[in-house]
């Protein structure tokens, strides 16, 4: 359990880095910490931090710019309007121009 709490942890510092304004993927938070093949483990990080006000976990979606976590938030469109509230345009719950939001911690 330790394990996990650390990992946790370190994917948590990594999501407050995110820029007002862009998005990352599971993904690329877990090639950042050398665990490439992690990007689930990643997912389940952001479903325990939806209730912490000091991770924003609405910044985090899958590598297609998709909101897979929506439903982790507590209404059916949060995710999608705090996205919406920093300047994203949501569509058919996909994030549009996800290649120029997109922000990686790897660079």
């Amino acid at each position: 359990m330790s394990q996990t709490n650390d990992f946790f942890d370190r994917v948590y510092e990594v999501v407050r880095q995110i820029p007002y304004g862009q998005v990352t993927s599971y993904g690329a938070i877990a090639r950042f910490l050398g665990a490439a093949k992690s990007a689930r483990t990643v997912g389940y990080a952001m479903n325990a931090a939806h209730s912490r006000e000091d991770v924003p976990a609405h910044r985090v979606v899958n590598r297609n710019g998709m909101l897979t976590g929506k439903h982790h938030f507590g209404g059916i469109n949060t995710m999608q309007q705090l996205l919406e509230a920093e300047g994203h345009v949501v569509n058919q719950d996909q994030i549009q121009n996800f290649d120029a939001v997109f922000w990686d911690p790897n660079l």
